[in-house]
């Protein structure tokens, strides 16, 4: 099993932001989005493996209803109080943070074109144990009042995820087996307890404390990390890593008429390569390419391996709109059985297709407000060998390399 930290929103910070573009469209097998992965475990069998080191997605197994089990932990911080609510009944106290929950849930299960649907969430349930997050339990649970280390200065939640590296692996005696490599096996939310800078607000309560951050906004956020995002580098997604300043929202309020309004396109299409709908026709586009040098002398010499551009955000833009539908980190590829080469690939699917549908493509550097490590929370979510692992087969062993410097720009088309 492999574990990871989602970092899942800081405070809203302002940066300067340097752009450079290089843009090198080419028919080649390319990455992913910037989407949780997950290394198979090539130190066993290849009927537990997979026989493949290719990074595998990180999601839940949707086949079945009710797959996504969450629960909340009801222990709220009171000293000084973690959420404030317009209803101060301890009652009501409670079912205003649980419907801000499930509205949460339903911004993801509302997005068409992919198989996670409101079935796929089992019902929300309780628990008040007073450390309700252990990554151990199999329990997908969301915590307000369980302090912990990863709560560095800043860090307004996160969220835990282990998901399977093996055929069969099990999270907790009597859970059931994993069924395929980077299957979620347990995904805990942790909020801050409040504090003087960190104080949380549910929709309701938020216009009577504008200095708190808005509830809705973090726990959407963080649910897409349960579900399998890493972050995204649009400023607009939802999966963009720092969260909207005290008293604002991310996006727009959901509504019953169009619940996933608070995602951008970016999320959108994520969600889709994630848990996509084969019955699908309209989200069915593809689009694959590859960032290389420009010229040997504007970087500096590779590393052994590195024949591409690593990383970088490459960016489609609706030609008639102008509106970003999707964005994914480039900078490696992976054919089986691995490991993955860092060639400067990136690939875009699922995205929208039509008569007169088309797409222009940029790039840019991850050197801003955003980068590598707000995207790429472990490196060993692409790569593992002998220093991660021991006793890892040499065949199947990567190393990431360092983050390319700025690049400037010089476009060529493909064959």
């Amino acid at each position: 099993m492999t574990s990871r930290i989602f970092v899942g929103l800081r405070r809203t910070r302002t940066a300067a932001m340097a752009w450079f573009f290089l843009l090198l469209v080419l028919q080649q097998p390319a990455g992913s989005y910037t989407l949780g992965t997950t290394v198979p475990d090539m130190r066993q069998a290849a009927s537990r493996s997979g026989g493949t080191s290719c990074p595998q997605l990180t999601r839940f197994d949707v086949s079945a209803p009710g797959a996504v089990a969450l629960q909340w932990d009801t222990v709220l911080g009171n000293n000084p109080a973690t959420i404030l609510t317009a209803d101060q009944t301890p009652s009501g106290q409670l079912a205003e943070i649980e419907g801000v929950i499930q509205q949460a849930m339903g911004v993801w299960s509302g997005v068409s074109g992919t198989t996670l649907t409101p079935a796929a969430f089992a019902p929300l349930a309780r628990t008040s144990l007073s450390s309700g997050c252990n990554s151990s339990d199999g329990f997908d649970t969301i915590c307000f009042d369980q302090n912990d280390a990863a709560f560095a200065p800043g860090v307004l939640a996160f969220t835990r995820v282990v998901s399977a590296d093996a055929i069969g692996e099990q999270i907790a005696p009597g859970s059931p087996p994993s069924t395929f490599i980077g299957q979620i096996l347990d995904a805990d939310i942790l909020v801050r307890p409040g504090d003087s800078n960190s104080v949380f607000a549910t929709p309701a309560a938020l216009p009577s404390y504008p200095n708190s951050y808005d509830l809705e906004s973090i726990l959407t956020h963080e649910l897409g990390h349960v579900l399998g995002f890493d972050h995204s580098v649009v400023w607009s997604a939802m999966m963009f890593p720092f969260a909207p300043p005290p008293g604002q929202i991310t996006g727009v309020r959901p509504t019953p008429q169009s619940p996933d309004a608070p995602l951008s396109d970016d999320d959108r299409t994520g969600l889709r390569e994630l848990y996509p709908d084969s019955n699908d026709v309209v989200h069915v586009g593809s689009i694959h390419g590859r960032i290389l040098r420009a010229s040997p002398l504007e970087l500096p010499v590779s590393p052994p391996g590195v024949t591409g551009i690593f990383p970088a955000n490459v960016v489609a833009v609706d030609d008639a709109t102008g509106a970003i539908v999707a964005a994914t980190m480039a900078g490696w590829s992976c054919a089986d059985p691995g490991p993955p080469q860092f060639d400067g690939s990136y690939a875009f699917e699922r995205l929208p297709v039509g008569a007169t549908q088309s797409y222009q493509i940029y790039v840019e550097p991850l050197d801003g407000a955003v980068m590598l490590g707000n995207i790429l929370q472990t490196t060993t979510a692409i790569c593992r060998n002998a220093l991660s692992d021991p006793g890892w087969p040499l065949q199947f062993a990567c190393t990431v390399p360092p983050p390319a410097a700025p690049f400037s720009a010089r476009i060529r088309p493909g064959p």
